[in-house]
């Protein structure tokens, strides 16, 4: 297949699932023919680079400038041997070294800035690479942040109903809703590290008018939040009361 039709598919340049449908030597072929930045086509490279084909890309690059390198230092090796072999023969030798001179010093032009070539698209790959697996990585740090709102925000309720209820809480709720004091995540330009309730306090959570009713709830939470020790009175080895005239003669 000529590069032209590699390049072209029904006249419109190929797109990255349609590059990586190629075989390697095709894929070599396009690579080699849109790698230098002033003659590439931006859609082509954008395919070549694409997530699903950079690694495979990377890799192509990578074993053409390793061959290029060594061809260098093979043929230099060689035309240092040569060298010596045409000195050792006198006026003809260096008759020879001096005519092959011209084609092997534009052979190493033609190569090195092959080379060179090579080497700043593996460097602008690697760029390329970085920045995918860093915006990669933003995008999973953004749904870690959510889940972790959307467990705070689930454990905020929790709490919340008991002080609605007004009942009894165990020493488990205590501990889950300590979580919300422990756990920090990293807030603002310099990162600096902020407990979820904060969070739900400030970011998390939309500010809606206080009411009279809402206003006491929020005053039974506060002092839940602020039992001795964090702990349930039944678990931290407070004695039950006992009722006086109940019958059963405790008094």
């Amino acid at each position: 297949m000529g590069l032209f039709a590699q390049d072209r598919l029904g006249g419109q340049f190929m797109d990255a699932r349609q590059i990586t449908a190629l075989d390697d030597e095709a894929f070599e072929e396009l690579l080699l023919a849109h790698v230098h930045p002033p003659v590439r086509d931006p859609d082509v490279w954008a395919g070549l680079t694409h997530p699903d084909n950079i690694r495979r890309t990377q890799s192509v690059a990578a074993a053409k400038h390793q061959r290029t390198a060594h061809a260098l230092r093979k043929r230099k090796a060689e035309r240092e041997v040569f060298q010596q072999e045409c000195l050792a023969r006198g006026y003809e030798g260096k008759r020879d070294w001096f005519e092959t001179r011209a084609e092997y010093e534009s052979w190493r032009s033609r190569a090195g800035n092959f080379h060179q070539t090579m080497q700043k698209a593996l460097s602008e790959i690697a760029r390329i690479m970085r920045d995918q697996n860093r915006s990669a990585g933003d995008r999973s740090f953004g749904a870690q942040r959510n889940t972790l709102r959307l467990l705070a925000l689930a454990v905020s309720k929790h709490q919340a109903a008991h002080a609605r209820a007004g009942g009894v809480a165990e020493q488990q709720d205590y501990e889950l809703w300590r979580v919300l004091d422990q756990l920090t995540v990293p807030t603002g330009p310099d990162q600096d590290q902020v407990s979820l309730r904060t969070m739900l306090d400030v970011y998390w959570t939309e500010v809606n008018p206080v009411s009279d009713v809402e206003e006491r709830r929020a005053d039974a939470e506060r002092m839940m939040r602020g039992a001795p020790g964090g702990q349930s009175s039944r678990y931290a080895g407070v004695p039950r009361a006992r009722h006086v005239d109940n019958g059963k003669g405790l008094a």
